[in-house]
């Protein structure tokens, strides 16, 4: 029987996107349906295979993005959105490979199957949108700024669950609600419809990050919150910024004496 670990190096070598997307449902579906076993951690690749395109560039040298009247803004902010889900599927299966340790519970491998196959259902609910539009993931440049978290935290799991859930998909939590609300000015109601779903999947991916961090810090005798404002300070090279969407916060359990502490104006 083949394990879960290898199906996450499988997922995690895997250069093109739409077959990285496909190689992460599959797994998922395998995990679920007890075709694979839970034996541990694998060393998975310093950097995961990528397609030849898009052109990456360092998060300075790329534009804001922002949805407007027209398709072409349109189509560079869903590739920017695409960009960013197929960084979080290999994130999610890194996760797997690189963590999964004999005292963890089979729950966070459960946990983090899920939301390796959410991330790449909204990276092909993406693609599908820009299809529409005659587009396609890879068209334009893209900045490799979300492998940078990947590569600060992958000697430590608290770290990780510290910058890459708590930090920079709940910063998507602040952002998305005011895209959808750009999309549907622009009377392009599908693909508003389609980040209401990544925005309720990512409520509980910053839930799953916070469960699982919280987990980690008493298993280490640490005290949750005094930890998380630690680690990102030294594992984190932006800055937390408000306004902060306290609802889809609290909703993931993610409390406001977290962050305000560490947020700048």
């Amino acid at each position: 029987m083949q394990d879960l670990a290898t199906a996450a190096i499988g997922v995690l070598t895997t250069a093109d996107a739409a077959a990285k997307a496909k190689a992460a449902r599959d797994a998922a579906v395998a995990w679920r349906s007890g075709t694979l076993a839970a034996n541990g951690i694998k060393m998975p690749p310093e950097r995961p295979a990528r397609p030849a395109r898009p052109e990456l560039r360092r998060p300075g040298d790329m534009p804001r993005r922002k949805a407007g009247g027209n398709a072409e803004k349109r189509i560079a902010l869903l590739h920017a959105l695409a960009h960013i889900e197929l960084n979080a599927i290999d994130l999610a299966w890194d996760m797997i490979a690189r963590f999964s340790t004999a005292d963890l519970p089979r729950a966070f491998l459960d946990d983090w199957v899920r939301v390796g196959d959410e991330e790449a259902l909204h990276f092909t609910m993406l693609c599908e949108r820009l299809a529409e539009f005659g587009a396609a993931y890879g068209d334009l440049p893209a900045h490799d700024g979300l492998w940078l978290a990947a590569e600060e935290t992958a000697h430590d799991l608290l770290a990780r669950l510290a910058i890459v859930p708590l930090v920079l998909e709940a910063r998507g939590l602040d952002v998305t609600p005011a895209t959808i609300a750009d999309f549907n000015r622009a009377g392009d109601t599908a693909s508003a419809a389609a980040l209401e779903v990544i925005y309720r999947d990512e409520i509980g991916h910053v839930a799953t990050g916070k469960r699982w961090f919280d987990h980690v810090a008493g298993m280490r005798g640490l005290d949750p919150a005094a930890t998380w404002q630690d680690l990102v300070r030294r594992h984190f090279r932006g800055r937390l910024k408000p306004p902060f969407n306290r609802v889809a916060r609290d909703a993931a359990g993610f409390a406001a004496d977290y962050y305000e502490p560490l947020a700048t104006g």
